[in-house]
Order: C-alpha cells, then sequence, then structure tokens
C-alpha cells in the first residue's frame, strides 16, 4: 500500500498542500517548526484515528479556521481508494471513503501505518499510558474492528467512574447499586476481548522484535517484552474475565472511597528488557532509542506479514539526525524493502542517500518538489 497523493486544507500551519509521493522513500526536508512533521501527522492520523502528539482533535485545525481536511488517495494491487477525513472544531468529525459516508473508525481497514518520532522514546522511559496506546493502537491495525472495542471500553470506564464518584458505601452495604453491576458486565466483558488481543500482540512481536534489534544494534544483546497487568494470576480469556469480575467485586467500597476504577486493561503496563535487565532505568540514550525504533520496525513487519493491504507506510519522523552514520546505515538497510517510507529531516545529508528517491523541501507551510541540489 501507497499514499498516491495527500491533500490538506486547514490543518495545522497548512492553508493548503498537496503532494503526490511516489513508491519508495518520500523525504521531507526542513527547517524545525516549518511543517514537515505535520505532513505525517495527518497520514498516520488517518490509520489510528489520532495524532502521536496531541490528543486533542482541535490542536490539528489551523488556527481561525473552523475545521480541517484530510484527504488521501491510496493504491494497493492495482486499486484505489480515497479517504478524506474532516475534523470539525465544534462538533463532531466527519469521514468519507470513496465520496460516501463513513465513520473514522472504518478507517483502520483500508490503511495502514507505523510511525516513528522522537516522542516514542517514552515507550520506553516513560509512563505505561504510552505503553498501553502502543499495543492498542497495533491491536487495531491487525483487527479493525477492535477500534470499537476500544472506544467502547473508553466510555464504559468513563461512565462507570462517574457512578463511582457519586456513590457512597452505604450504598453499598444497603444493595442499592444495581446499575454499577451493569457497568460492571459491560467492562468486563471489553476489558478481557483488550487483554486477549493485547496478550496475543505480544507474543506475536516477540521475534520480530529480537530481528529489528540485532539489524539495527547488532547480535550481541537480548530483548524482550511482557505485559504487566493489574490483574494477575489469569492466563486465559476465561481465567481473566473471572478474575477481573472477582477484583471489582471484591474492591468495590475501596473504588467508591477512591472514586476511580482500580483494575482492569486501563491500569496495565509493558515491561521491556535488555539483557535481561529493565530498559527502563538501564538503557543508555543510544539503546533506547534502538529499542523504540526496533519496537517500531517489528511492529511493520508483523502488520506485512498479516495484512491485506500490503505494507503499512512507515514513518520516521526526524531520525537519522539521532543516529550515529552506522546505525543510519543499518536502518537504511533495515527498512529499504517497504513499499513507502515517509521520512522528516532538518538536513537532508542526514538520510542515507539510497533513500533519497522522492524529496520535498517544507518551508513555512508550504511544499516544493526538489529539482535541483539539495545543499
Amino acid at each position: 500500500m501507497h499514499v498516491s497523493s495527500l491533500s490538506l486544507r486547514d490543518f495545522r500551519n497548512y492553508a493548503t498542500a498537496d503532494i503526490e509521493p511516489t513508491v519508495g522513500s518520500v523525504v521531507l526536508v526542513g527547517s524545525n517548526g516549518q511543517g514537515k512533521t505535520n505532513i505525517v501527522e495527518a497520514i498516520n492520523f488517518l490509520a489510528t484515528l489520532g495524532s502521536h502528539r496531541t490528543s486533542i482533535d482541535s490542536a490539528l485545525i489551523r488556527q481561525g479556521s473552523d475545521a480541517a481536511i484530510v484527504r488521501v488517495n491510496l493504491a494497493h494491487d492495482g486499486r484505489t481508494i480515497l479517504l478524506e477525513a474532516q475534523l470539525n472544531r465544534n462538533g463532531a468529525n466527519k469521514a468519507q471513503v470513496n465520496r460516501a459516508n463513513a465513520k473514522l473508525r472504518d478507517f483502520p481497514r483500508y490503511i495502514s501505518t507505523v510511525i516513528f518520532a522522537p516522542e516514542d522514546l517514552m515507550l520506553i522511559r516513560g509512563e505505561p499510558s504510552g505503553r498501553r496506546k502502543f499495543m492498542d493502537d497495533l491491536i487495531i491495525q491487525r483487527t479493525p474492528r477492535l477500534a470499537g472495542v476500544v472506544s467502547d471500553y473508553d466510555r464504559v470506564l468513563k461512565q462507570r467512574n462517574t457512578l463511582l464518584k457519586t456513590a457512597k458505601v452505604k450504598d453499598v452495604e444497603a444493595g442499592n447499586l444495581g446499575t454499577l453491576d451493569i457497568w460492571d458486565e459491560r467492562l468486563v466483558s471489553l476489558g478481557t476481548e483488550i487483554m486477549s488481543e493485547r496478550r496475543r500482540l505480544l507474543a506475536d512481536l516477540s521475534a520480530p522484535l529480537t530481528a529489528a534489534y540485532h539489524a539495527i544494534a547488532g547480535a550481541d544483546h537480548e530483548v524482550s517484552l511482557e505485559i504487566k497487568p493489574s490483574i494477575a494470576g489469569a492466563d486465559s480469556a476465561e481465567e481473566y474475565f473471572a478474575a477481573f469480575t472477582h477484583s471489582l467485586e471484591t474492591g468495590r467500597i475501596q473504588e467508591i472511597e477512591r472514586g476511580i476504577t482500580l483494575v482492569g486493561p486501563h491500569r496495565d503496563d509493558v515491561e521491556f528488557t535488555l539483557n535481561g535487565l529493565p530498559a527502563k532505568g538501564y538503557a543508555s540514550h543510544g539503546e533506547t532509542w534502538s529499542y523504540a525504533l526496533s519496537l517500531k520496525l517489528a511492529a511493520a513487519r508483523l502488520l506485512r506479514s498479516e495484512s491485506v493491504l500490503g505494507d503499512p507506510i512507515l514513518i520516521l519522523d526526524d531520525v537519522f539526525a539521532e543516529l550515529d552514520s552506522a546505525r543510519r546505515q543499518r536502518l537504511a538497510e533495515a527498512v529499504a524493502d517497504f513499499e513507502q517510507t515517509f521520512i522528516t529531516a532538518a538536513v537532508a545529508e542526514d538520510v542515507p542517500e539510497a533513500l533519497m528517491t522522492q524529496v520535498f523541501h517544507v518551508q513555512r507551510g508550504t511544499i516544493q518538489a526538489h529539482t535541483g541540489d539539495l545543499a
């Protein structure tokens, strides 16, 4: 799969922008703050239904505008499809597939991306929420219908927390919280499906992660990943369902006292290890970069092996500047066989020559195709 055309209207710092990327490597060169990342952010938004830089959709709309439009033509196996998202400052966002009205949650059925950006260092060093998002973005791309499951879980969790904040311990003792039982059932059902898919994902990522890390950093390191659930000791979906239900029942008074749901997929974490030690806290800066990048490459190769869409669109946002020359070359070799890779760089010389197949210059919200010397 590849993007054959991209059109932006009032997205970030772009009043208008139109490009026709080719198959292979598409390099966006420009100084910081000119809009390079905004271009790849728009593509990634369609696949993941969110930004890798902000959780607020309105932040993607150009200042002074009421709506932003992202329009992408995709090509795969001789067929094309047009996706269009309209992000509204007020009111619900809108979506179209081939000019027919659709839902944004449908988009992962048609487009798959894997993005690596400097923010992804926080996958290793940061808070659990980033690692949960990494897992959920991937399970949605593997199985697009899970976009609805994840969305419904978040909605039920919010409703349940609202009820917990207004409930009293005496209501539990008097048996007056029948409504909470209904939310418990939905939370457990949805949460069990999410946990099952996360476990499957991490098991399937193990071998590609090892291969990717060896390709980038060398074969003298061992990497592994393991989920750290808030509900321990449940290995099957049936065991997890029962344990989740039991945890909610026995912890109800404590949850009411604190006003939040204390167990479930929203409280899980992932532990990444390097040579038997937790990468968080032990890995050097260079090892952290290599680890985070390897995770994304592993994800891309996993999606490639399963998807009927072909290769995911690979996005490397400001990556090469942080790597030494040897790792730059290794990374270039690792991504060379993907159908389409978008690369952003402040300096063209940071990008290996083999990847400079199509170059666009980005300056102050305008994009121009390279026609001469890159210097």
